[in-house]
């Protein structure tokens, strides 16, 4: 792995990364899940729209922005048998295989690790693996902004907020302040707070004040990722700085096992995102087509628009729909 990390830095590699987080376990999908492959694989390694996985969507998707030999790839050791076959020819330094799953900050911290040991003034944008985009051509150039903005601003992390389409109880929101003073355009908002699954009264009222979905896709430089987190969660990236001197050497992988059997539970979003607005910016995105395909019904919307009629097929009595899901093209 070393030789890769090593030529890349002797040849100046763009400053643009991206990180795909792929560990997650997809719980309430299950129903649906398991319909479609007969096991229980989580959601991003599944065909769940159409005739690929979200994985190979969205690895496809980010392709289209940032070089694949910069996308890094975050997975959890117990899925490997579910995703062996769909990261065939990925080098093994963009692969950052956690031990197990300890939640959204701990993959952020290991794969920040990784980059920085790579190229320590990168712009690392984040990708969540189960997400759907009807319009990717939109979504790049949202992300252009995205980037421009962390660049500009390269103590400040930069989120891609949705304009949100209805008072959505389960996901999380973004109030935004004024417009950043330091950017040209009016697409990049300072991010006041944040709101987690509001009531759905609360989230007609956030929705009516010009507020967004929080799609958890974010960038900004390394060291501003690194900053916000020694602020906020700083035993976290405590723990991992003693991953550092192993880093794309055969002993990683017992180092970061040691060092995940100890770590708690932690969700970015909770213990690190919405702990500091003030250093956060939010881009204002629209015309999207953004879901995040949690649940079935959120599946069943984004198949509807993308014209399949037959959701009467869906048996709301055992909670689960008919695999006609998987093919829809």
């Amino acid at each position: 792995m070393q030789d890769l990390a090593q030529t890349m830095k002797a040849e100046g590699a763009s400053g643009r990364w991206g990180v795909i987080l792929a560990g997650g376990e997809g719980k309430r999908l299950l129903p649906l899940t398991r319909q479609i492959a007969g096991d229980d694989r989580p959601k991003q390694f599944c065909r769940v729209i159409g005739g690929e996985t979200l994985l190979h969507q969205t690895r496809r998707r980010v392709s289209k922005m940032i070089p694949p030999q910069q996308t890094l790839l975050v997975t959890t050791a117990a899925h490997e048998r579910y995703y062996a076959d769909q990261v065939a020819g990925v080098p093994s330094s963009c692969m950052v295989t956690q031990p197990q799953n300890q939640g959204t900050a701990a993959a952020i911290v290991y794969s920040l690790m990784r980059v920085r040991e790579m190229n320590a003034r990168a712009v690392v944008a984040f990708f969540p693996s189960d997400h759907h985009f009807s319009n990717e051509e939109a979504l790049a150039a949202h992300m252009d902004v995205a980037f421009d903005a962390a660049e500009a601003g390269p103590e400040r992390v930069t989120l891609l907020g949705i304009v949100p389409e209805a008072p959505e109880t389960a996901y999380g929101w973004i109030e935004p302040g004024a417009p950043l003073a330091d950017l040209p355009e009016e697409k990049v908002l300072q991010v006041k707070r944040f709101w987690e699954k509001p009531s759905k009264a609360h989230a007609a009222a956030l929705m009516g004040h010009g507020c967004f979905w929080n799609s958890f896709v974010m960038v900004g430089r390394v060291s501003a990722f690194l900053d916000l987190i020694r602020r906020t969660v700083p035993n976290l990236l405590e723990s991992f700085e003693s991953l550092r001197r192993v880093l794309l050497t055969p002993e990683e992988r017992d180092s970061a096992r040691k060092i995940y059997s100890e770590l708690p539970q932690i969700g970015f979003s909770d213990a690190v995102l919405s702990a500091s607005p003030l250093d956060l910016a939010v881009v204002r995105g629209c015309g999207l087509g953004w879901s995040d395909v949690g649940e079935t019904e959120r599946v069943l919307s984004v198949l509807r628009r993308k014209g399949v009629k037959k959701t009467q097929d869906f048996n709301q009595t055992e909670n689960r729909p008919l695999a006609w899901a998987a093919s829809a093209s």
